[in-house]
């Protein structure tokens, strides 16, 4: 077992980290994974022994929670041993994305113990055309999305460990409230119009099912480019179209869709996991073009809004106090001011290798945590590809295959110009 005897001071636990820590009570931890598909002749144990040198040199990724007088703090593991974070699983074949798929989703949702750093890799053998796979699967108090992805560059060739951000220390009650009102302004204010009831609301379980689609990422900067947007506005209007058509073959006509987008903030400022989260009603109906732009003026408005802290992490002790007592949950499995969660992030923009070995694609995979959302959406590109992970809820959304459809031909579709451009 390796020693760590100098570890650095612990440092306090932000009031996001706190945040998440205390929203873990349902049947779905408040975990995410991103997946990493290696070409033909990845050496398992050669790759294991390279990840465990390399965390080992992560600070963060020595860090457990620990609670001391005055407050839980980060603290260095003084017993920690790479290889108790460590695992193998074998494929069931045909060793396709699906079946990839289904054996990560159980990694990804089994709860990280909290007597040791919280995260887990798992590898996973028996892929199709002699392929393996790595899941990365870390706790959200432990980092954000753009928190993992910095981690994961640290972890492959040629990546080094990216520098800790300083944590901020508690707001006065002054400032929290500025910030409580600025948070809750970009996700629609503390009263926003309730959306319709319908099967898109219903509250989740603990099992999970997950489907990849991807397209090249050019086509999509094109038209985000065309129409002065961004990559995650198409993203956006694709995933609204196709719910739409989803939504229809169920019987539910719709005319907009109410999503909810996490923004990452500034992490000098100090809030550990900066991300807030705004609003953005995307119309179903009309041409695209027009979509588009609707969707774009709504997400210039509130997006400066949402770069501060989160209102679950302004509002500190009383939060955290609702989610122990189960308030939180009990909001959450009623809510009617999401329909769905749509989280965009950027990858590496060339391809990486790991232990001498090309990562192929990479998978963003976010289960989310008990609530009535029973679908989730994640957008990750890597090497001029751009791949959306869909999460559902299989009793409540059986029919994961047709969205899948959906959004592949919708993704397909922005990236044509249409006729006139």
């Amino acid at each position: 077992m390796l020693r760590y005897r100098d570890e650095p001071p612990g440092v306090r636990v932000s009031d996001a980290d706190l945040a998440y820590l205390a929203m873990d009570r349902g049947p779905v931890p408040e975990q995410f994974a991103v997946v990493l598909v290696l070409g033909p002749g990845f050496d398992v144990e050669r790759g294991a022994e390279l990840l465990g040198e390399r965390a080992a040199r992560i600070p963060r990724l020595r860090q457990r929670l620990v609670r001391v007088h005055g407050g839980p703090i980060w603290a260095g593991d003084r017993s920690f041993d790479p290889a108790r974070h460590l695992y193998t699983r074998r494929c069931r074949q045909p060793g396709n994305e699906r079946a990839l798929l289904d054996v990560i989703l159980p990694e990804v949702t089994r709860w990280l113990r909290r007597d040791r750093p919280l995260w887990r890799a798992v590898f996973v053998t028996g892929l199709a055309d002699g392929r393996t796979a790595l899941a990365l699967i870390v706790h959200h108090a432990l980092a954000d999305g753009l928190g993992g992805l910095a981690v994961l560059n640290a972890l492959v060739d040629g990546g080094e460990p990216s520098a800790e951000a300083p944590r901020r220390a508690a707001r006065d009650g002054r400032r929290r409230w500025h910030d409580l009102r600025t948070a809750m302004s970009a996700a629609g204010g503390l009263f926003a119009g309730r959306v319709g009831r319908g099967s898109l609301l219903r509250p989740t379980g603990s099992h999970r099912r997950a489907l990849a689609v991807r397209t090249e990422l050019a086509g999509l900067r094109a038209a985000a480019h065309r129409a002065n947007a961004t990559v995650t506005t198409v993203v956006l209007v694709a995933v609204g179209e196709a719910l739409r058509r989803l939504l229809a073959y169920r019987g539910e006509p719709i005319t907009a869709v109410r999503a909810g987008v996490p923004v990452s903030g500034d992490p000098r400022a100090g809030d550990g996991n900066a991300v807030g989260l705004m609003t953005v009603t995307v119309p179903v109906t009309g041409p695209r073009v027009r979509r588009m732009a609707q969707v774009v003026a709504e997400m210039r408005a509130r997006r400066p809004r949402a770069a501060g802290p989160a209102p679950i992490t302004v509002m500190g002790q009383a939060f955290r106090l609702a989610a122990a007592t189960g308030a939180y949950r009990w909001y959450m499995n009623r809510q009617r001011r999401l329909h769905l969660v749509v989280s965009c992030l950027r990858g590496p923009s060339e391809p990486v290798t790991l232990a001498g070995t090309a990562v192929e694609n990479m998978i963003p995979v976010a289960p989310a945590g008990a609530s009535n959302l029973t679908m989730a959406c994640q957008a990750l590109s890597y090497g001029g590809m751009l791949t959306v992970t869909t999460v559902v809820d299989p009793v409540l959304c059986p029919d994961l295959s047709l969205f899948g459809r959906c959004l592949s031909a919708e993704l397909e579709a922005a990236a044509v110009p249409a006729a006139g451009d």
